[in-house]
């Protein structure tokens, strides 16, 4: 994969946020280390260190999607999404994400942290074959994001060997979000469900692609 400038910025900057925290001023230090003007340090993350804190969380996101689909998990479903969720939080720093988060919780950037989350989940949904395009989009995605949100605060304070808490944690929190699927299913089963579905939430449809005009791929 081809290195962009904005990526070796990112790159560079993150050495700093251990010391910083996941700011302009890592930033900075990761430009003049890589020899970079100090005025394109806005260009490259105009939300300065919320945006530092997104390219990592997306950087992360894309090693996910890459490895789902190189590499799917095997099990039961239930166990597919516990599995992503785990893999997930191995692909980051616990220092970094800490850095992260305490600059995301600034009120400012909380739709920011909340889209972040979304996405996450999103991809480990798609990357696992949910091909659901109506309200089911929708809840499958709201739940698995407040199953990552817990899991990664629960991560953050867990000091057990090889993080075998964590990964308890996460397998109660999925079995949750399963349980309310199955639930939702046989909701949808009863005598009239359908019909009622279908008149409340039938306008609901997933998000599409929008290219731009003149746009073919």
């Amino acid at each position: 994969m081809i290195q962009t400038d904005q990526d070796a910025l990112l790159e560079a900057a993150l050495i700093h946020v251990p010391f910083e925290g996941m700011n302009d001023n890592a930033l900075m230090a990761g430009a003049r280390d890589i020899g970079m003007a100090p005025g394109l340090v806005r260009v490259h993350f105009p939300q300065g260190g919320a945006g530092l804190s997104a390219a990592y969380h997306r950087r992360a996101d894309r090693e996910l999607q890459q490895s789902l689909a190189e590499t799917p998990p095997e099990g039961r479903f239930r166990d597919r999404v516990s599995q992503a969720v785990w893999l997930r939080l191995q692909l980051v720093d616990p220092e970094l994400v800490r850095a992260g988060a305490a600059t995301l919780a600034m009120p400012q950037n909380a739709a920011l942290a909340a889209r972040l989350v979304w996405e996450t989940a999103d991809v480990i949904w798609t990357g696992l074959g949910d091909k659901s395009d109506d309200v089911n989009w929708y809840s499958k995605r709201a739940t698995l994001s407040a199953v990552i949100s817990a899991s990664v605060l629960f991560w953050l304070g867990d000091d057990s060997p090889d993080h075998a808490e964590s990964r308890a944690f996460i397998d109660r929190r999925i079995d949750g979000v399963m349980n309310f699927e199955t639930i939702k299913a046989r909701l949808r089963s009863l005598p009239g469900a359908e019909g009622f579905t279908k008149a409340a939430f039938g306008w609901i449809r997933a998000p599409k692609p929008n290219p731009l005009p003149g746009k073919t791929h």
